[in-house]
Parts: C-alpha cells; structure tokens; sequence
C-alpha cells in the first residue's frame, strides 16, 4: 500500500473515532512531529562530530562496549 493510500485509509478511521480522549492524543503527537528536528538545533561542531563518527561506523571503525569499558576501567 503506497503513502497517499495509507493516508486515505487513516482519514477514514480518524472520522470514526468518537472518543475525545483519542482525538486528543492524536492532536498532540501531531504536534509534537512539528517541532522543530534536533538536527537543526546543533551547532556547527556538532554536526561534524556526528557526520565523523557516522563515516567512521560506515568505515567500519567501531569498537564493542566490552572492549571500550575495559580500556576505561
């Protein structure tokens, strides 16, 4: 089932919901998907830290937990 399909069949039972309570947990988590993307709220030096780390998991330089906490004990 493609997206604009999906969404049309949500429409359909969102109509049906009679429940207040629901509607206002739907309100609310609709509201909470516009908030703004934590990503944008990081500053330059974030980004690029994440960016570097994310290239280096792709790379495959990753270190399991046991090893990085017996380095650190």
């Amino acid at each position: 089932m493609d997206l604009q399909t999906r969404k049309l069949e949500f429409i359909k039972e969102f109509l049906k919901i009679q429940s207040e309570d629901i509607i206002e947990r739907l309100e609310k988590l609709l509201k909470k998907e516009k908030t703004t993307d934590f990503w944008n709220g990081l500053s330059p030096e974030q980004k690029k830290e994440i960016e570097k780390a994310s290239l280096e998991i792709k790379n495959g330089k990753v270190t399991d937990y046991d090893s990085f906490i017996q380095k650190h004990k």
